[in-house]
C-alpha cells in the first residue's frame, strides 16, 4: 500500500538502527533525505541501493508536492533526516502535514531521538518537559524567546550548534538566571559527553574553551512559586496590635511586629490602633 514512512535513523551509533527501520528502507520505493550524501553512507553500510530525492528546508514546498504526488500515484516513500527522528525541528514536519491534508497514510518507524536521549541522562526532572528547538540567530528574537519561557517550570530542552553555544549560554544566563543545566554532546558517538553543571559555570568554561560537536542543552525549569497566603484584613491586623499591647508590649512595638507579619505599614497600624482606643474611651464616657 502506498504511504509515507517516517523512519528514525541513528544519531551516532549505527547499531541503534532497528530491524524494522532496515526492512522499511529495503522495501520502500524511494527515500526522501535531508542530505542524500549522509543517507548514502547509511545505505552503503546496510548494503541497500534505493533511489533518493533531496528534501530539505529550502526546497520543501516544491519537492514536498512532488513526493506526495508520487505516493498518490502508488509509490511508498521513507523520509529520513541526517540523524534521529524526522519531523522534530526538521523539514519532515511539513511533508507529514501535506500528506495529512491530502489523505496520504503516514506510518512512523520509531528510532533514536537526541531530545529524549539527552533528557534521560540529564539528571533533571523528566516528568514534564518542553522542547524548544534552536534559538534564533537574531538577538532580538532570541531574547524574546527566552523571555517567553522565563517562568516556565518545565525542564527545557534545546538544540544548539557549536558556533552558537557561547552566545546561547550567555543570553540564557542573562535572561533566565543561574540554573542547573546538562550539556549533552556527541551522544552515542565515541566522544559522547554529558556535563551536568550550572549555566554560570558552563558560560565561564566556554568563554575560554572552543565548543566542539552538536549539543543538546537540558535546562532546569523556573522554580515553582509558593502560593501567597492572603494577608489579613487591616481591621484584623489592628486587632492583633491591640491584643499584643494588652499583653504588655508598647503600642509602638506591637505595631512594629504586626507590620512585619502582615506587610501593612507600622505607622498606619499604630494610628488606627490609637484611634480605636480613643473611640472606645469616648463611647465609654457617653455610656456613663
Amino acid at each position: 500500500m502506498s504511504k509515507l514512512y517516517v523512519v528514525g535513523t541513528p544519531i551516532g551509533n549505527l547499531g541503534d538502527l532497528s530491524a524494522r527501520a532496515v526492512q522499511t528502507l529495503e522495501t520502500c520505493d524511494f527515500i526522501a533525505a535531508e542530505d542524500t550524501r549522509v543517507t548514502l553512507k547509511l545505505l552503503n553500510h546496510l548494503g541497500i541501493k534505493k533511489p533518493m530525492v533531496s528534501y530539505y528546508e529550502h526546497n520543501l514546498r516544491q519537492r514536498g508536492q512532488q513526493i506526495v504526488g508520487r505516493i498518490l500515484a502508488g509509490e511508498r516513500c521513507a523520509v529520513v533526516t541526517d540523524a534521529g527522528m524526522p519531523c522534530i525541528s526538521d523539514p519532515g514536519e511539513d511533508l507529514v502535514r501535506l500528506c495529512a491534508e491530502q489523505g496520504v497514510p503516514v506510518e512512523v518507524v520509531p528510532g533514536p531521538s537526541a531530545v529524549i536521549s539527552a533528557l534521560a541522562v540529564s539528571g533533571l526532572s523528566t516528568s514534564r518537559f518542553a522542547f524548544e528547538g534552536f534559538l534564533s540567530v537574531k538577538k532580538n528574537s532570541r531574547f524574546a524567546h527566552l523571555e517567553e519561557i522565563r517562568e516556565d517550570t518545565h525542564t527545557l530542552v534545546f538544540y544548539e550548534a557549536p558556533h552558537k553555544l557561547r552566545a546561547t549560554l550567555r543570553d540564557m544566563l542573562k535572561v533566565l538566571g543561574n540554573r542547573r543545566i546538562a550539556l549533552a554532546r556527541e551522544l552515542t558517538k565515541v566522544h559522547e559527553q554529558v556535563w551536568r553543571t550550572t549555566l554560570e559555570e558552563a558560560a565561564e568554561y566556554y568563554r575560554e574553551n572552543e565548543p566542539k560537536g552538536e549539543f543538546v542543552l537540558v535546562l532546569e525549569g523556573a522554580p515553582r512559586k509558593q502560593p501567597e497566603q492572603d494577608a489579613p484584613h487591616i481591621a484584623d491586623a489592628v486587632e492583633l496590635v491591640r491584643q499584643l499591647a494588652d499583653s504588655g508590649l508598647s503600642l509602638a512595638e506591637a505595631a512594629k511586629q504586626v507590620a512585619k507579619q502582615t506587610g501593612y505599614k507600622k505607622g498606619e497600624l499604630y494610628r488606627l490602633a490609637v484611634e480605636g482606643c480613643a473611640g472606645e474611651a469616648e463611647q465609654q464616657l457617653e455610656e456613663e
